[in-house]
């Protein structure tokens, strides 16, 4: 089972299927939703999600209300998450013979669950999109996208290299603050104060960044989680620079795992185009659906006014002006329109309900506009604050202290040294 180019045997699979379809004979393939590899025959695909299937029932004999999550074959992990009823995702990973193991089943799984998290944030919930479209070829045809997007940021040169647990996986899911001072986070809260009042009086969301960190938010703690994790992966000042994620592990470079060439993340020819739609991914509009594709790297800039714009949202109809982008909030099941401005290291996302401007996507100028008028001083002003106090990678070292780390399932602890404080 191997991702290896020279390998006869895939050493990484990842694939989504749906319990609810496929149970009858000459149906099978119904039930698969996404499969990478792609280029594996479809019988070795059934094989890989038979075999979940078996485990998932078998493990409910035993625990019917609570699903399977992990199994240590011999050889590989499999590492299971629900993110919906009957909607499973599995990550099956080939042990490593080196003696110092780097997976771990509760941070892949934690991959898992952001790559489904950021999904249903652009996309809807898989559920509804099966709804809308009972062939599957609508859910199919943004899970292929969307999901290929987010490995893509695994490429290092021509290579695909999944990292190290130690190096990032624990950063799943996690958010990264900043601290800082009284004064500082007075002028936050007054700009949070301006922000809200500026949105044509109607209830918005805000969240602020610093950097990587995050400064200020008035989401729920899930979609800060999401939002935070899309800014770090395509809006931050260091994602725009360098069109990758900032994610810490892949800008230090210190990577080491599985290995597939590049040429293997790409749809094969072979591959029938009517079951994942065409094999052609360029963003706009196929032959069947329209895919919006918010993960694809380079596809922000700044614009004139200090907002960040794309052309991933396509077009407004009957204009060249973009299409301002949308997103789901968890917490109350409201799209939103995400409005970005950056000011040197400070990134500030405005999230305005879709249903609050009258006149829809001719609307939100005129509400970007204002919070310019309103809070542009403000965010020059806490910009400069919080540059002067930064204090770089190792900003929350106490001086004088030194630090203890203990990895409980290595069986390990090291201590910094009196220079260095940072393990990453």
């Amino acid at each position: 089972m191997g991702l290896s180019s020279n390998s006869s045997s895939e050493s990484i699979q990842l694939c989504i299927f749906d319990l609810r379809r496929g149970q009858h004979e000459g149906q099978e393939l119904d039930k698969i939703l996404f499969f990478f590899p792609s280029g594996l025959p479809f019988s070795k695909q059934l094989a890989v999600i038979g075999l979940s299937e078996g485990l998932i029932t078998f493990t409910r004999i035993f625990s019917p209300q609570a699903a399977c999550d992990s199994i240590e074959a011999e050889r590989h992990s499999h590492v299971f998450h629900e993110p919906e009823p009957d909607i499973w995702m599995v990550l099956v990973v080939e042990k490593s013979n080196d003696s110092e193991p780097i997976w771990r089943d509760d941070a892949l799984r934690k991959v898992l669950k952001e790559i489904h998290s950021l999904f249903v944030m652009f996309h809807g919930p898989v559920r509804a999109m099966l709804e809308k479209e009972p062939g599957g070829g609508l859910v199919r045809r943004h899970l292929y996208s969307f999901i290929m997007d987010y490995l893509r940021d695994f490429l290092v040169g021509k290579k695909f290299l999944l990292p190290s647990f130690r190096d990032c996986l624990k950063e799943r899911g996690t958010v990264q603050m900043l601290t800082i001072t009284r004064e500082a986070a007075i002028e936050v809260q007054s700009l949070v104060r301006v922000l809200e009042s500026s949105a044509a009086n109607t209830p918005c969301y805000s969240l602020i960044l610093f950097q990587d960190l995050l400064v200020s938010t008035t989401l729920s703690p899930d979609d800060t989680i999401n939002l935070f994790t899309y800014a770090v992966l395509r809006l931050t000042p260091r994602a725009l620079s360098s069109g990758t994620s900032s994610w810490s592990y892949l800008r230090k470079g210190n990577i080491a795992s599985n290995v597939v060439t590049e040429t293997n993340v790409a749809p094969p020819s072979s591959m029938p185009e009517s079951f994942y739609g065409s094999s052609d991914i360029s963003p706009g509009e196929d032959n069947n659906y329209h895919v919006v594709r918010p993960l694809q790297s380079d596809k922000w800039s700044k614009g004139k006014d200090g907002y960040l714009v794309t052309d991933l949202w396509g077009a407004e109809v009957g204009t060249w002006a973009f299409a301002t982008p949308t997103v789901l909030l968890q917490q109350t099941g409201e799209r939103m329109y995400l409005c970005a401005y950056q000011h040197r290291s400070l990134t500030l996302m405005l999230l305005i309900p879709i249903s609050s401007i009258p006149n829809g996507e001719q609307g939100v100028p005129a509400v970007k506009q204002q919070v310019l008028e309103n809070a542009s001083l403000r965010i020059l002003k806490i910009e400069e604050k919080l540059s002067k106090g930064w204090g770089g990678e190792n900003a929350h070292h106490v001086g004088g202290y030194r630090y203890l780390l203990v990895d409980g399932d290595k069986c390990i602890q090291s201590f910094s040294s009196n220079k260095s404080y940072n393990f990453n």
